[in-house]
Parts: C-alpha cells; structure tokens; sequence
C-alpha cells in the first residue's frame, strides 16, 4: 500500500467516538453520518483523517489570519503555561496582560486605547453593551437602555449579542433582551448586485436609526452596534458613505457607536481594522479571532479614552465596572496574542491584503459567468459569491458546495446558499487563483 493509503487506514480506524459531542452550528446526525475530521494544519493547509490536503479559503473560522502552525506562537504559549499559567484577573494582575494591552493600543484607532480582555467574540460584544449601559448610567443619563442593532447582523451566542443580532435562527428559540430593536439592512441584490467593492447605493439605509429615534426618543437609546462589513450573513460591505452617516447620526444624539471587528479586525481589509479603512471611528469596538491568530481563546474590546475615563468617577477603592471572566487576559492567551502581534508587524500582515485585494477581486469576479450566480461581493481578503436556491431546499445548494470543495481539496465557507471566502492573509497569488479554481469546479458541478 501507498503512503496515502496506509495514512487513510489508519486515520479510519482511529476515529473517535463521535456520540458525545453536541457540535456547535451544526447539524449533529448530519454531519456524524458523513463526518468531516481535520487532524493536522500548517501554513495555507489543513490535513483530514485519511491523508488529504487542504487549502484553507476560510482562515479556518475567520480567525488563522498568519496561517496554520506558526511556531512563535506554540513556543510562547508553552513557556507561559510552564513560567505562570494562570493568574487572577480580579484584584490581581500578572505583566502580559499590561504588555498586550499596551501594544493592542499602538493599532488601534486613534482614541480607542483602552482595552478589556474576553474569551471570544461573543463575550466582547456582551462585554460592549453593557460598558454602553454603565457610562450612560455612569453619566447621569440611565434611562438610555436601548440597544440597537441591524437586521442580519450578527454578534455572537449571548443573550446580548443575539437581541441585537438579526439572524433569525440565532434567536427564534430563545430569549431576547428587552428594549433591543434593529435599523435595516443594506443587503440590495437590486441595485447594487456584483459590486466590487463598496456597493454604490444604499447610505440613505443608515436614516433608518431616525425612525427609532422619532419613536422613542434619542434620550433612550444607548448604543448602536454594526459589523462595518456584515460577516455571517454573507459579506456585505458597506454602501459608499453608510458608515459615516451612521456615525455622524450617532454623534449629533449622543448614542454611542460600536462597531463589531471580530471578523474585520487584524488585517482582513487591508488595514489593522476597519475602522481605519473606512476612516470612521467608533466609540467602542469589539475583536476576537485574529487577536491570537486563532490559537487560543481570547477577545479585547476597545474603548475609547471618553467612554473609559467618564467611569473612572467615585471613590478611589470603588471598582468602576462590576463585569469581567475568570479567564480576562489569560496568560497564556497574552503571550500568543504578543506572538500573534510580532507576527502580524514583521510579515506586514496588517495592510497586506491591500496589496492582493484587487487580484482576489478580479479572480472572484470571473465567476459571474457559473451557474445560479446571482451576486458577487468583496472586500479585502473576503468575498462572496450568493447563489439561487433550490426550489424547497433553500441552504441545500450551499451545502453541497461546501461538501464537494472539500473533496475538491478547499475549505469553504458556507451561510445559506452563500459561499464565503476569506483566505489567509499569508496567502500568494497562485494560492488565490487556486481557491477560485475549486469553487468554479464546485458551482459547474452542482449546476
């Protein structure tokens, strides 16, 4: 037998159990009747249970911004767990955190240099709404409760994050926070199909925060939240000036603006973050993923110096914010996220999908011409291609697509009958046109 024969024999006959695991996002009888088990990833490249490589168009969640396997980031992690593993976050601190901390700031937006670590994307957002609440209170003006966020906007599991969420599946089952409501999408399929780039039409979308303004009074409203580009719903950049005219709505009635980076931020536009791509800063901005290129959980929200220092109020002895989690700058967490950091500045990660952007632009473009296209989106290293559905099955075309790029040998994402891509920041020319090769394969195949 080959080499690859015997690596797939032996991946198959040590698969694990799969009963007892609840998958997230997934749907468990499915997936365990025909799984799909990575055990290996190094650069570009993830490895499956029977020997096969694949080429990661999805920086495995959004997330493995330098690529897979990066050492600097293993050894840091290991020599932190063996010098102090864990340290109390409560009352207590230990050097990285403040190291991080500090060099997080030096990227961050002008003004945005206050920084509170989390576990994830999830706990940043639910992190973020309630410092809103808090400096609101902190200020005088507590009766400003309401959450706004968008319609297909989404923020992660908590109950925070899936009121303003406005993905339907995400909250149909479960309770919402009250006083949360939604300002419309910008999704316009009519106008603006197969933008490149920022799509033309649609910043008058942003006067829908007017309409919830004139129904309750500006005096009540707390915050707004958006993904500058909407992420899960299928990557919807911004219409040309939406941003800014939300921020400038924000502004002129005191609501706080928190823009949610958890998939933009480190690199995926071009720029450390969005909001400098699209030079429009908010009040408060939510990160995860790519803060530890994904090797260890973790997540910072940034905040800026105004929201911050109206809190630090009160006795000296009095802890300003009664929020935090056992694990908030986590030690092993800050030292990848240093490594993580090191990286990012010495391979000039930061701003290098600037460079790669209008390649990755043209190729994904050129597939308008595949069947049941029916929209081409992009920005940066992230792009869509929306596909019709099938008559009955909406989601199932997608899912066939993401089935089939695996054989093919490419991770692909998949929302819907969506296909999301967002590569590796690491990743070359021929290694995009690579990417794009398989998803054409995909979509003539299941025409």
């Amino acid at each position: 037998m080959n080499d690859i024969s015997d690596r797939r024999n032996a991946g198959l006959k040590n698969r694990p159990d799969l009963d007892a695991y609840w998958m997230p996002f997934t749907a468990n009888r499915q997936f365990k009747a025909d799984p799909r088990l990575l055990v290996a990833a190094k650069g570009m490249h993830y490895e499956t249970e029977d020997g096969r490589r694949i080429l990661d168009g999805a920086s495995g969640l959004w997330c493995v911004n330098a690529g897979h396997g990066r050492e600097e980031i293993a050894a840091a992690v290991g020599q932190q767990l063996l010098t102090l593993d864990y340290a109390p976050s409560f009352q207590m601190g230990h050097p990285l955190a403040f190291d991080f901390a500090t060099a997080l700031a030096k990227i961050a937006p002008d003004g945005l240099d206050r920084i509170f670590f989390t576990n994830s994307g999830s706990e940043s957002v639910d992190t973020a709404l309630k410092i809103a609440l808090a400096y609101h209170r902190a200020r005088g003006e507590g009766q400003r409760t309401r959450l706004i966020g968008r319609e297909k906007g989404y923020h992660g599991v908590g109950f925070g994050g899936i009121s303003v969420g406005g993905l339907v599946n995400n909250r149909r089952a479960f309770l919402t926070l009250p006083g949360a409501e939604h300002i419309g999408h910008t999704h316009d399929l009519a106008r603006n199909a197969f933008s490149k780039g920022q799509p033309a039409h649609g910043a008058e979308r942003a006067d829908d925060l007017e309409r919830l303004i004139a129904l309750h009074g500006a005096e009540t409203i707390a915050a707004v939240i958006v993904e500058p580009v909407a992420g899960s719903a299928g990557v919807l950049p911004p219409p040309v000036g939406y941003l800014e005219r939300l921020r400038e709505l924000c502004t002129r009635h005191g609501i706080l603006l928190i823009f949610d980076e958890v998939i933009t931020g480190f690199g995926r536009l071009g720029a450390p973050f969005a909001a400098q791509f699209f030079g429009v800063t908010p009040d408060i901005m939510t990160t995860a993923k790519g803060v530890t290129n994904g090797a260890f959980p973790m997540g910072a929200v940034f905040v800026g110096r105004h929201v911050h220092d109206a809190m630090m109020q009160g006795p000296g002895g009095a802890i300003e914010l009664f929020h935090g989690y056992t694990y908030s700058g986590h030690p092993a967490a800050c030292a990848a996220g240093l490594a993580t950091l090191e990286i990012y500045r010495r391979e000039a990660l930061l701003t290098r999908a600037a460079e790669f952007a209008p390649g990755f632009e043209a190729a994904v473009h050129g597939l308008r011409d595949c069947p049941n296209v029916i929209d081409i989106r992009n920005l940066g290293l992230m792009a869509a291609v929306e596909l019709s559905p099938r008559e009955g099955a909406p989601g199932a075309r997608g899912y066939e697509a993401l089935n089939r790029a695996m054989r093919a040998g490419a991770l692909i994402r998949y929302t819907g009958d969506t296909i999301a891509l967002s590569p590796p920041l690491i990743a070359t020319p021929d290694e995009l046109l690579e990417l794009v090769g398989v998803v054409r394969g995909v979509l003539n195949e299941i025409a």
